[in-house]
């Protein structure tokens, strides 16, 4: 057993990261390449369908792994890429979409080696700038073609072959996807605590209304809290009709105030000019996906014109509220803002339109839900296609006047 790889999926850490934590690996290829076979393998369970006809994976497998010392990851078993019919190009299609979230492919190819579908693909995933590994399976019964192993060369490609029936290589597999992923992952991800030092007061402002979660705070919030905690910190958490009270109890005052964007006027009006301000969006904006880009994207606040048309991106799907953000509340401040006649699309979940130019701007959730790899490659092809993008806490500090402030925390000369 390679040194530092934990064999086993029972952990609570590969069950209880959040989705948008986790390491997602693809695992792509022929049908009957061996896919599910090898995902099988790298979790030591048999978590897919296995079998000798043809197309059994259908919708893409999901299973929560910790693969240390990387941490929790995500593997995603998917359709054959050279499967057929109408059907066959909606899990094409579907297999596609998993690999726009995917921080990492496998192409799983076996004793045929590398045919004109797998070369397409890749061709594809490089144009994605997905990190790849070529797999070459069932090395018990062939070893890799010489003319696959030179293209892989040629191209830069790492590759390894192994036998997910046997077993073979199975942990230098594993070893492999520690030592490829990017240095980002290795590290601990990082929130808001390059803004303050242990024995800092933060101060989190969070307003409950029908659209809050009952009983429990949002995922944003819930992981500030913990970064705090683990970076020593004293964070505290109050209403914004409580945070005046708390702000005059101080003896010292808070070193940041983070605050739900929903409030942040109210917020910043009561809040010394003394007190670093932001908001858990922008931190999200910069944490999930470009800061800079998305505050470009807020200036088309201030362009829109009679008649265009706003998409508003939602990272999860959930049941709308009365005073929803992304479909009530957003919508009426820009009406009211820009005063022009405007129309609005939503999308949910990994659904994103392939038509974005017909968009005059793209408002996008904070992508909590999300890993960084899936906004960053939506954030880019809005650049592509020349379409604004924003995201939510960004474009309310706009709409509210107070854009500068929030963002003042996060200048190079604030630390």
């Amino acid at each position: 057993m390679c040194q530092g790889i934990n064999p086993s999926d029972s952990s609570n850490a590969a069950q209880s990261a959040p989705r948008g934590m986790r390491y997602h690996i693809a695992l792509v290829g022929r049908r009957n390449a061996g896919k599910s076979s090898l995902l099988n393998m790298l979790a030591n369970q048999s978590i897919s369908i296995v079998s000798d006809i043809k197309g059994t994976t259908t919708d893409a497998v999901a299973k929560a792994y910790e693969l240390q010392p990387l941490g929790p990851v995500t593997f995603y078993d998917t359709a054959g890429i050279d499967d057929e019919g109408e059907l066959g190009a909606m899990r094409i299609n579907a297999t596609r979409k998993v690999l726009c979230r995917a921080d990492m492919a496998l192409l799983i190819t076996d004793e045929q080696g590398l045919g004109h579908a797998d070369m397409a693909l890749l061709d594809d995933m490089l144009a994605m700038a997905i990190p790849i590994l070529v797999v070459f399976n069932k090395a018990d019964i062939c070893s890799p073609k010489a003319e696959d192993i030179a293209f892989c060369q040629a191209k830069q490609l790492p590759f390894i072959a192994v036998s997910a029936t046997t077993g073979l290589a199975a942990n230098a597999l594993k070893q492999l996807l520690v030592e490829l992923a990017p240095a980002e992952y290795k590290q601990e991800p990082l929130l808001a605590g390059d803004l303050y030092q242990a024995g800092d007061i933060i101060l989190c402002v969070v307003p409950i209304d029908t659209a809050a979660p009952k009983g429990r705070l949002i995922l944003p919030q819930v992981q500030i809290l913990r970064e705090a905690l683990d970076n020593h910190a004293m964070a505290m958490v109050v209403k914004e009709s409580e945070l005046a009270t708390a702000l005059d109890a101080f003896s010292v005052p808070p070193k940041l105030i983070i605050s739900d964007a929903q409030v942040i006027k109210q917020v910043a009006a009561i809040t010394p000019e003394s007190i670093p301000l932001t908001t858990f969006s922008t931190i999200f904006a910069r944490f999930k996906g470009d800061l800079p880009v998305l505050v470009q994207g807020a200036e088309q606040l201030d362009h829109l014109q009679d008649g265009d048309h706003i998409l508003i991106s939602e990272a999860c799907s959930h049941n709308v509220q009365e005073e929803d953000i992304g479909r009530v509340k957003l919508p009426q401040w820009i009406q009211t803002y820009s005063g022009k006649r405007l129309s609005f699309s939503v999308t949910s979940g990994h659904d994103f339109p392939d038509n974005l130019e017909q968009f005059a701007l793209v408002l996008h959730c904070g992508a909590c839900m999300f890993n960084r790899t899936e906004m960053l490659r939506r954030i880019r092809e809005c650049q592509r296609r020349q379409v604004p993008i924003t995201n939510y806490g960004v474009a309310i500090s706009k709409l509210q006047g107070v854009l500068p402030r929030i963002l003042a925390p996060f200048h190079p000369k604030n630390g």
